[in-house]
């Protein structure tokens, strides 16, 4: 899996749309959950780049794809 560089926004709409919803939000930190996933804390503001390798850390925790960007 390659990854690439991508706003927040952009992430935060995949993971929306792969049955992430967001539970609370507090300032730039959102606690988003789905069934069968423990809640996940995504901390970005939306404008902010997130780079390859913390695109694979989230990846590992939201089962996000590269193909779903």
């Amino acid at each position: 899996m390659e990854w690439h560089a991508a706003k927040a926004s952009k992430v935060l709409k995949a993971l929306l749309s792969c049955g992430w919803s967001v539970k609370r939000q507090k300032s730039s930190h959102r606690t988003l959950s789905r069934v069968g996933w423990p809640d996940y804390t995504f901390a970005f503001h939306d404008r902010e780049e997130i780079g390859p390798r913390m695109l694979a850390r989230i990846a590992k925790h939201t089962g996000l794809t590269p193909d779903k960007l």
